[in-house]
């Protein structure tokens, strides 16, 4: 008899566990993990469900296939874009997933197996310890695409590297290969395909082992800085994205996109 609480069945995330380890897999390998509003939807679900989960003690987060995360799917932004009003309700779902992984009191490590983009980035940053593929990169591009980056990277970037770096990497959307973004203490750690697994199984180990009530109770100290800054900037930032989603020079950069894309 156990009161380990079951798995949820989720369309777009696949959770197993091992042991006291919760992992969770972000499930569109087709699609590099790009998030549509079934994959913007079931995160939410699945971050609560972990939040609470009474059979885990460390949260691992990975992408199936070869990304971790491609960002916003390319369909579902060009739906967005020309109907601006189906953009509130991620808009909500958006900040609650934020606050959601902010009050997770247990660590929570990123296996960044490939490229983060936009969200893909967020969801990444928003992880306490981030070990990447050496081969992946991680960025941005919200403002290429006419949008602002409100649903989590101008907190984020700024609380990892800086304000200075932040702003040159929101404002030009460049993606920094794993080195680099371990250089400048955007990430963690990067480290070779091939030693991916063992870093992170390594590391899960050994906070598997630390006395939990510390750990966890060091976890939210450490977050409380990071929460006041979504605090104060979140609802500005979400609802200058939902202003970004209905202009002109979204549309354009979308449909431009779409024709590199089609070529």
């Amino acid at each position: 008899m156990t009161d380990t609480p079951a798995l949820p069945q989720l369309g777009t995330i696949l959770f197993e566990r091992r042991g006291r380890l919760l992992v969770m897999t972000l499930n569109r390998p087709d699609a590099m993990n790009a998030v549509n509003l079934q994959l913007h939807d079931d995160l939410l679900e699945a971050l609560w469900f972990a939040q609470g989960d009474s059979g885990s003690d460390v949260l691992l987060v990975t992408g199936a296939g070869r990304a971790f995360s491609a960002g916003g799917d390319i369909d579902h932004i060009e739906r967005n874009a020309t109907h601006p009003e189906l953009f509130d309700h991620e808009a909500r779902i958006a900040k609650r997933i934020v606050f959601t992984m902010l009050d997770i009191d247990k660590p929570v490590v990123c296996r960044m197996n490939g490229h983060a983009v936009g969200l893909g980035a967020t969801l990444a940053l928003l992880c306490d310890i981030v070990i990447a593929s050496d081969k992946a990169k991680i960025g941005d591009p919200h403002v290429g695409l006419g949008l602002v980056a409100g649903d989590g990277g101008a907190v984020l970037w700024a609380a990892r590297i800086g304000l200075a770096r932040a702003k040159e990497f929101l404002f030009t959307g460049d993606l920094l290969a794993a080195p680099r973004a371990a250089e400048v203490g955007l990430i963690n750690h990067a480290v070779a395909p091939e030693a991916l697994d063992g870093a992170v199984d390594a590391l899960c180990a050994k906070l598997l082992a630390t006395p939990m009530p510390a750990l966890r109770a060091t976890k939210m100290l450490t977050n409380l800085e990071t929460k006041r800054v979504a605090h104060a900037l979140m609802d500005a930032g979400i609802a200058y994205e939902s202003l970004s989603v209905r202009s002109d020079e979204h549309r354009a950069a979308v449909a431009a996109l779409k024709a590199r894309l089609a070529k």
